[in-house]
């Protein structure tokens, strides 16, 4: 599994720099123009949340380290990510070569910077409270708001315009819920307001191949398995603007037989949901080089 924007943070590539996989940072900075591993070692928290910096980061990242794994002689039977981390999931899983997916994650970024700028919104964790419960709650108010995440069981997101967010949150708390969470992103991400950054996204798309990969790939819009190389296009087109099935799709992976999932990239988000959707499967993460070796010696 392969976590999404918002789990990067600064220096996250310091360790890596004399490990063999830091050519995936080499290999991503030549197709982009963009220098990758500065932003690995040397940027600072303001500017990694630039969403065009925070996605092609992350992604970066966790492809470098699915990569070590993958040398380590670890190779995963299926492969999912959150959000932006499908991107990952289907590098890392044979489905889109490393240079074709930074090129496109790149684009995805300018495009989604672009239109949080165009119409500003933000997002917000809601804890205690089901999907169902805050789909009404959005709809009861005046404003743009939206359910973006459906993460785990009495954890949903939220996104929309600031104002909405704290009336849905006001509310939230009279039903019991927690106070909202404010993620560290700069727009309202899987929402409506990302139309203009899908039309950007669907000219990037149109210039990318897929092909067949080895592991099995799962889509965050319906939470189901697709191994069929040429659907990946619209799957991904449809997520920028669609809510992100989380929950659904870990409990697919666990009915569909996984029985150990490893988070790979920066964080530990991902783990902490599992934990709460399907407690019965093993979990390990990976950020470090050590994290990483100790994780194949167990698993080869």
């Amino acid at each position: 599994m392969f976590p999404g924007q918002g789990s990067q943070s600064p220096q996250i590539g310091v360790a890596w720099r004399a490990h063999p996989s830091w050519d995936v940072v080499e290999e991503a900075s030549d197709a982009t123009g963009v220098d990758v591993g500065r932003l690995l070692c040397d940027a600072d928290a303001d500017e990694l949340l630039d969403t065009a910096n925070a996605q092609l980061s992350t992604y970066v990242v966790s492809v470098m380290i699915g990569r070590a794994l993958g040398a380590a002689g670890v190779e995963p039977q299926h492969v999912a990510g959150h959000s932006l981390g499908e991107y990952s999931a289907l590098t890392v899983g044979g489905w889109l070569p490393l240079a074709d997916g930074a090129r496109l994650v790149n684009s995805r970024g300018l495009a989604m910077r672009d239109a949080s700028a165009a119409i500003p919104g933000t997002m917000a964790a809601v804890i205690g409270l089901e999907p169902d419960a805050l789909v009404t709650l959005c709809g009861s108010v005046d404003g743009d708001v939206w359910v973006a995440n459906d993460n785990a069981p009495g954890q949903v997101v939220i996104a929309g315009s600031a104002a909405a967010i704290e009336t849905v949150g006001a509310l939230a708390r009279e039903g019991g819920a927690r106070s909202p969470i404010a993620l560290k992103v700069a727009g309202a991400f899987h929402t409506p307001f990302m139309a203009s950054a899908q039309e950007g996204l669907d000219l990037a798309l149109a210039r990318t191949s897929f092909t067949r990969g080895w592991a099995t790939p799962w889509a965050n819009v319906d939470a189901a398995a697709h191994d069929d190389a040429g659907e990946w296009p619209g799957l991904l087109s449809a997520q920028l603007c669609s809510v992100v099935r989380w929950r659904e799709l870990v409990m697919g992976l666990a009915e569909a037989g996984v029985g150990q999932v490893v988070e790979v990239g920066p964080g530990a988000v991902l783990s902490g949901m599992l934990k709460r959707i399907a407690p019965g499967l093993g979990r390990q993460q990976c950020s470090t080089p050590e994290q990483t070796e100790a994780v194949a010696t167990q698993l080869r």
